[in-house]
This record gives C-alpha cells, structure tokens and sequence, in this order.
C-alpha cells in the first residue's frame, strides 16, 4: 500500500542550499569570533534552526550574542538562497511522478518561511509547493519545536488529515530522521554523495542515493 502521504526535507532533499547557508554562517561566526570554515560550519548545523544555534554559538563565544544577530542571520540567508540555490537533480520529475501517482506530500523545514519562498522561486519549483510547506516557524509560533522535536512533522500530518504512521519522510539529516521517527513516521534518509551511515544510526529505515528510488520503496 502507498502511504497516505510523503514529508519532503526543503534543504538536500529538493533544494541545493545548504553549501550557501554554511558558507554565510561560517563568515558570519568567524567575524564574531569563532573561525570557521563552510565544511565546519555544515558538520556542526547541518539540519538545525537558528533558534538551537544560538545557544550554542553563545557558548562556545563564551559570551551572549548581539541581539538582532538571529534576524540579520536570516536576512543574509534570505539573500543568499534567493540569488544561489538550486535544484537537487531530479526533484522536479520526482514531484510531479508523485503527484502523477496521486499520492498527497508536504514539505517540512527548519528553513523559515521566507526562505522556502525564495528557494522555490530562484529554483520554479512555486508552482508544485504553493500551499504545502511547513516551516519551524510557525511551529515555534505555536509553541512547538524545530527538528529534531517532531512538531513540524505532526503539523505536516495534520494538514493532511492523515495518522503520522501513515506517512512516509525523506530526510538528509540526522536532526530530520530524529524528528520523524520521534513523530511515528516511518523515514527513509536520503544521502546523494555518502553512505547516509549516520541517518541509519538516527532511525533511517534505509538509505536511498537518487530522488527516483523513492518509487522503488512506493512500490
């Protein structure tokens, strides 16, 4: 049987971004005073809100950070992914085969709103994801908590109508697996360039290496 719907990560899974965001978190930490490099920067936030980065960052400065450092953040990124992103190869067929299939999906992020808006647009995947994205955002809004809590999946679910252990995800995180998995869903990891050995580790059912072997695990 096709799960009643499929839950989509924004970031490595659709969308070719998260060399751009650690290259503007590493400028901008490094200028703050903790030297980083764009793979140090991935290693260490791949997957995570800006709001659980902070304390981090806090800490490890050894010193709190300047109090409208989360919004300028964003507002680089916002930037920065408007102008850079692009697609993971094969998301768009991939999409448009499970609406073909007329199998329901959502996305589900720790980007923000905006910048899944600019993603979508610099990359012509609006058309396909208006009206099925969820973003930490406005999780938190409601109290909730980014991945790796499993809020932002459970609110996917919901929208949906559908039971999370009717739900199948693709993730590229560990964060991600974790939420999922902490939501009742059953998640595949997705790992275009590795073994996806630490997504197993986080509770990856299996690891899938194209976009279009998700058709093989529908099947």
């Amino acid at each position: 049987m096709p799960p009643e719907l499929i839950i989509f990560d924004c970031d490595g899974v659709l969308i070719d971004s998260e060399g751009i965001a650690s290259g503007i978190i590493a400028q901008d930490l490094t200028a703050l005073g903790w030297p980083m490099t764009e793979a140090q920067s991935m290693k260490t936030f791949i997957g995570m809100s800006i709001i659980d980065m902070e304390p981090i960052i806090e800490t490890r400065l050894g010193r709190k950070l300047p109090p409208h450092w989360r919004a300028e953040l964003a507002d680089k990124l916002v930037i920065a992914l408007g102008e850079h992103s692009k697609l993971i190869p094969g998301a768009r067929e991939m999409l448009e085969r499970v609406n073909a299939l007329g199998i329901p999906w959502r996305v589900a992020s720790n980007s923000s709103d905006e910048e899944m808006e600019v993603k979508f647009a610099r990359t012509g995947l609006s058309d396909l994801t208006n009206g099925r994205t969820h973003a930490a955002a406005s999780v938190i809004a409601k109290g909730g908590r980014p991945k790796p809590a499993p809020d932002i999946f459970l609110a996917a679910a919901a929208s949906a109508h559908t039971k999370p252990q009717n739900c199948i995800v693709l993730e590229d995180s560990a964060l991600g697996v974790t939420g999922a998995v902490a939501a009742g869903m059953t998640c595949y990891g997705f790992a275009p360039h590795g073994d996806g050995a630490n997504l197993l580790a986080a509770g990856a059912k299996s690891v899938l290496h194209h976009l279009q072997d998700l058709f093989g695990v529908l099947a």
